[in-house]
């Protein structure tokens, strides 16, 4: 059975996401910060799966976290196949450069770049030995063209780095069977991360110029057609999914 990591899988996005890889059959450990009771509501959602999912508290701007995380991971069950990193701070206060205080660059450098190459050293080897692996990050509509976002110096300087280790550990682990790719959500706000495609289908969105909102279940799809084992010639590609929405200039406009 293929296990998946799933940073901030309890939650948004990232539910969708764990949900997707429970439905193929996958057995997933995921990660949550703080929310006990959260974890606790699902538990009981996702009952059938009691057996094939563990959940973690950890912090992934902390190196000390991630080691325990794939610790626990290996300890149940003894293979790592996917790394989604799924979790990534992200300041929603619009700010210039010259006032973010240093905590909150650090926060977001840490959370978003940091976070990646602590786990990489860690999962990596696993999945040499393996044979088999595949690696995802998240970043933003255009970060492979290393766009000027405004009010999101921080974080947009975090991705666009991102980008550039992605696409090098799709080069150097090639040979391993191990992919990494990057896939970019757009707009998807509030409850819609945690809705399927035919319930937003519903919801018209004159704003997205195909028509309707976007869903969690359009990145987990996504992610789950390129963790299949069949997909290993897509590796180093930058996957953007925002319905037309220009999401890096949208605030310009």
């Amino acid at each position: 059975m293929r296990h998946a990591v799933i940073t901030a899988g309890t939650k948004g996005l990232g539910k969708k996401v764990t949900e997707e890889f429970l439905k193929n059959g996958c057995s997933v450990t995921v990660t949550y910060r703080s929310d006990a009771a959260r974890v606790e509501e699902l538990k009981n959602e996702w009952q059938p799966y009691r057996e094939i999912i563990q959940f973690i508290q950890a912090d992934i701007t902390k190196k000390e976290d991630i080691s325990h995380l794939v610790s626990q991971a290996m300890t149940r069950f003894g293979r790592i196949d996917y790394l989604i990193n799924n979790a990534g701070p992200y300041i929603f206060e619009r700010k210039k450069l010259v006032d973010y205080e240093d905590h909150e660059w650090n926060e977001m450098i840490d959370g978003n770049l940091s976070s990646v190459f602590h786990f990489l050293k860690l999962t990596i080897p696993i999945m040499r030995k393996q044979q088999f692996g595949r690696i995802i990050t998240y970043g933003f509509q255009d970060a492979e063209h290393s766009p000027g976002w405004v009010y999101r110096s921080a974080f947009s300087a975090a991705k666009v780095g991102l980008v550039s280790l992605t696409r090098t550990i799709a080069l150097e682990e090639a040979e391993y069977g191990i992919t990494a790719n990057m896939v970019c959500p757009g707009d998807i706000v509030g409850e819609y991360k945690e809705l399927d495609i035919q319930a937003v289908r519903k919801m018209k969105d004159s704003y997205t110029p195909i028509g309707r909102p976007g869903s969690g279940e359009d990145i987990a799809r996504i992610i789950a057609f390129l963790c299949d084992d069949n997909s290993d010639m897509i590796t180093g590609s930058v996957i953007s999914a925002s319905g037309g929405v220009n999401v890096v200039n949208r605030i310009r406009s």
